[in-house]
């Protein structure tokens, strides 16, 4: 089959373009924006790129148009497409159609954490011999890649409540049938589709309705939210992590070595054995709960999961060291939402102790750019020594709020700016040995982690 992939470079939609290369179909896409990493990656496998959305496009004669959720009413290939009553469906159905339907699928829902879980479970899995299939919305460190078809029963993949594209409204994760189904938290987020958090837990609840009566629902028992969808009705199985049965805490035998956490992880009333890696944070602890669970239910031993967590190396963009510089060390994060940015700094607070942290901080995401976590920021951010904020000027990333505004509860310490230049000198003028400069934001953030590594060189 030739399938034809409108919106192609996005990381849902070019993972998907890789499992259906490796699947044995001829791939070609487009994409408004064709450029590196993903152009890249695309074109290494193979995949034909075409820049825009030129009708002429109809021209490749492809048996399927596969149509990614940035594609609305207007594009004028898409016009074209339906002008011509040609054969198109969204990502999320073709890969449950083509993909996913003769699996074992694990999904990992939630607000936070999707990515790191999700590559948690794939590599558990991999370490122990399971060759999973897996779709992840970043690139895990173990394996390199974001996406890969095998020919194992097992596929892990990131389940996004996000809409599935402009002809369907559900969530992506409709489409993908698990078996395993993770709900790791739930907040409102995604203000730009979604008008309040009880029509995120409906979304939810129609993932709850595709789990089979003999598949299993691995539930962050914390979470209210969570308890609300179940309430509305469950026919799975479900084991709680948080609470009950799973459960971690502060490792009682193993002191961890400088730049690590151990913790003990209790299945029932005894300890199963003890986590020690590279990762920080309460919120990672529950991501690897939910992972060692999910697991458990496919066959892997407790043990063997704590075990291979062990040997995690985590994703990109998650706490990555992009350098260090006179002493200075230069993080890349994908937080955006403020919880996450609260985890984040918690989980770097624990690392370096009383050692200064400078938050560089970029609220871009269309929920942050509604402002409407904007009266949130001050508080997730109170870990941090120094803030220092950026909003684009102008564009799409422009912010329709007042940044300095909402950062003035912080008082002297955080700074706002819209000028990236100004904001790396100020922070090269901050800066002394021995501090952490943690970047966080779900975008390239115009590439400041090097500018700041390259101005801190310069001092």
């Amino acid at each position: 089959m030739h399938i034809h992939i409108l919106g192609i470079c996005g990381t849902f939609m070019g993972g998907l373009a890789v499992l259906a290369k490796q699947a044995g179909h001829r791939v070609t896409g487009c994409d408004a924006n064709v450029y590196p990493p993903m152009s890249t990656q695309l074109e290494a496998q193979g995949i034909e790129l075409i820049e825009g959305f030129d009708p002429a496009q109809l021209s490749l004669q492809p048996d399927l148009f596969v149509i990614g959720n940035v594609v609305s009413r207007g594009n004028p290939l898409m016009e074209a497409i339906l002008d011509r009553n040609l054969p198109y469906v969204s990502g999320p159905q073709w890969l449950g159609e083509h993909v996913l339907a003769s699996k074992w699928v694990l999904a990992v829902a939630g607000t936070h954490g999707k990515t790191t879980t999700t590559s948690m479970l794939a590599w558990i899995l991999e370490d122990a011999g399971y060759n999973p299939g897996f779709l992840v919305g970043g690139v895990p460190q173990n394996f390199g890649i974001s996406a890969r078809v095998t020919e194992s029963d097992f596929f892990v993949i990131e389940a996004d409540e996000y809409d599935t594209a402009f002809f369907d409204k559900r969530s992506k994760f409709v489409h993908y049938r698990p078996r395993t189904a993770i709900l790791n938290n739930l907040e409102y987020d995604h203000a730009d589709i979604f008008p309040d958090l009880a029509a995120i837990e409906t979304q939810f609840h129609h993932l709850v309705r595709t789990v089979p009566g003999q598949g299993r629902l691995v539930v962050n028992g914390v979470e209210e939210s969570l308890a609300r969808v179940l309430e509305r009705g469950c026919w799975s199985e479900v084991e709680q992590f948080g609470v009950g049965d799973w459960r971690e805490s502060d490792a009682a035998g193993a002191k961890a070595a400088p730049g690590k956490d151990a913790f003990d992880v209790w299945f029932g009333n005894a300890v199963a054995g003890t986590v020690v890696w590279d990762l920080q944070g309460t919120h990672n602890r529950m991501n690897a709960l939910a992972a060692i669970a999910a697991a458990r239910h496919v066959g892997v031993p407790v043990a063997q999961a704590i075990a291979s967590l062990g040997r995690f190396a985590n994703v990109k963009r998650r706490m990555e060291v992009r350098g260090v510089v006179d002493g200075v060390t230069v993080y890349d994060d994908f937080a955006h939402h403020p919880t996450a940015i609260q985890t984040t700094l918690e989980g770097l607070r624990r690392r370096v102790d009383n050692a200064r942290i400078l938050a560089v901080l970029e609220p871009r995401s269309n929920t942050m750019k509604l402002g409407v976590m904007k009266a949130q920021l001050p508080a997730s951010l109170e870990q941090a020594d120094l803030v220092f904020g950026y909003g684009a000027p102008a564009g799409k990333d422009a912010l329709g709020w007042d940044l300095a505004e909402s950062l003035a509860p912080l008082g002297a310490k955080a700074g706002a700016f819209q000028d990236l230049a100004e904001l790396v000198q100020a922070v090269r003028a901050a800066a002394q040995p021995g501090d952490h400069v943690l970047v966080m934001s779900n975008g390239g953030f115009g590439g400041v982690h090097q500018k700041l590594l390259d101005a801190l060189a310069q001092r």
